[in-house]
């Protein structure tokens, strides 16, 4: 028996609400992934792009313990990718962690996500940068 790779590029879910964007510091922080299933996400919408590649602060993006991309985006060239997501819980930028995949469909990115580790944290979108502090 074998199993079937699945193309993220073709075959994934959207995570696009609004207060995932990294830029949303409004209340409540209550959200988490820790009950995400597994599988190949897309950013889009009002979450922004993509995932974040720097520290997002404490209570942005709906979550007590927001997610960022810790390493660069890949190029397409470069296929799939191993990278780490860090989550910000005090005092440490990347206290907690997840090892993803990530892939370059082109015109946009997808990511290979699981459960968070910790309860109240999240993957978060790039949206709203420049509102942050």
């Amino acid at each position: 028996m074998f199993l079937l790779e699945v193309d993220g590029c073709t075959n994934y879910a959207v995570l696009s609400e609004a207060d995932r964007a990294q830029g949303n510091a409004e209340p409540p922080h209550g959200r988490d992934d820790s009950t995400l299933k597994p599988g190949w996400y897309r950013f889009q919408g009002a979450a922004g792009d993509r995932m974040p590649d720097k520290c997002v602060p404490l209570n942005h993006c709906g979550v007590k313990f927001p997610g960022w991309l810790n390493g660069a985006h890949p190029t397409v060239a470069e296929g799939v990718v191993t990278r780490k997501v860090c989550f910000n819980i005090f005092p440490n930028c990347c206290w907690g962690s997840n090892i993803i995949k990530v892939k370059n469909c082109g015109s946009y990115y997808v990511y290979e996500l699981q459960k968070t580790p910790t309860p109240l944290s999240r993957y978060c979108g790039n949206a709203g940068a420049g509102k942050l502090h």
